[in-house]
């Protein structure tokens, strides 16, 4: 079996090494990862610029003696897997595995992450894919994650489906140091709570700083999130067809209308764009005498 293993914390994260270690027991592991952190970029993919790839060794512990440790890739989570299937594995990879990433990827965050992003690119390949997270810790134990991820990885493959599937799995820092629960649990929905702190730099500017805060619980319904705040695994089953169906079947039932050509704006026709000035605050120059920042637009 051929393993594609992916990360968005980077090619030479101990996420990721740990992860190799495991999955080594199940086939041949081929790591295409993102040669810097890469957090929070989603489903980004790159392709105004080039991609700049560059094969990877590291020591095996022998002096003079080194393996081939991977493909660092100058671009986002889900261009490694798409390079890696297309260019860099010899085959089609059976399974492609994404982490181990360094904080929980649960709730609403799955559309926010790099780590699951790569996944579910796997699964745009028609490869059954996972994507695995630890809750973060100063003294993240990754050894003892790695090997929980390898056991729920292998019956996901004992009880593989026909077709393939997108897996989202989450191990609280709990589970580490007893006999875990693994729950298959549906992704909480609600919105994470949190805003934005308002700063002034020295040159009175302002910038802004993103709070975080935990979403809004389900009351009666157990989802990802409650079961991670119970020291339980969890483990979602992930689609990437946003398509809301039933709404769809009453959007079909519309009777759309549309102006006749001559009562629209053609192409062609100008349009009034205001002009626009952006007005900072203002700040003292190095001889101390107040200066007004604007632009004119």
């Amino acid at each position: 079996m051929l393993i594609l293993l992916t990360n968005d914390d980077g090619i030479y994260a101990p996420g990721l090494a740990a992860l190799e270690r495991e999955l080594s027991a199940l086939g041949e592991v081929m790591i295409v990862a993102p040669a810097a952190e890469q957090s929070g970029v989603g489903h980004s993919i790159t392709y105004l610029s080039p991609l700049i790839v560059k094969e990877v060794y590291q020591s095996t512990g022998v002096p003079g003696e080194e393996r081939r440790l991977g493909w660092a890739v100058e671009g986002s989570p889900a261009d490694c897997v798409k390079i890696g299937v297309q260019q860099f594995c010899p085959r089609h990879p059976d399974l492609v595995v994404s982490g181990i990433n360094s904080g929980l990827n649960a709730g609403i965050n799955v559309l926010y992450s790099g780590t699951v992003a790569a996944a579910i690119e796997g699964a745009f390949f028609g490869i059954t894919s996972v994507a695995v997270s630890l809750e973060f810790d100063e003294h993240a134990r990754f050894d003892r994650a790695a090997r929980l991820a390898r056991h729920v990885i292998r019956q996901i493959l004992d009880n593989k489906s026909p077709e393939p599937q997108l897996y989202n799995l989450n191990i609280p820092t709990a589970a580490l140091d007893e006999e875990p629960e693994v729950c298959a649990a549906p992704m909480n929905v609600t919105r994470y709570g949190g805003g934005f702190e308002r700063r002034v730099d020295p040159w009175g500017r302002d910038y802004y700083w993103m709070t975080g805060g935990p979403p809004e619980s389900v009351p009666g319904h157990e989802t990802d999130l409650s079961a991670l705040a119970k020291g339980k695994v969890t483990l979602t089953p992930l689609g990437f067809d946003l398509t809301r169906r039933a709404v769809l079947e009453e959007m079909q039932r519309w009777q759309f209308r549309l102006p006749p050509k001559g009562d629209a704006a053609e192409p062609n026709e100008s349009i009034f764009v205001p002009s626009m000035r952006i007005q900072n605050k203002k700040r003292k120059t190095n001889d101390g005498n107040a200066q007004q920042c604007q632009s004119n637009q």
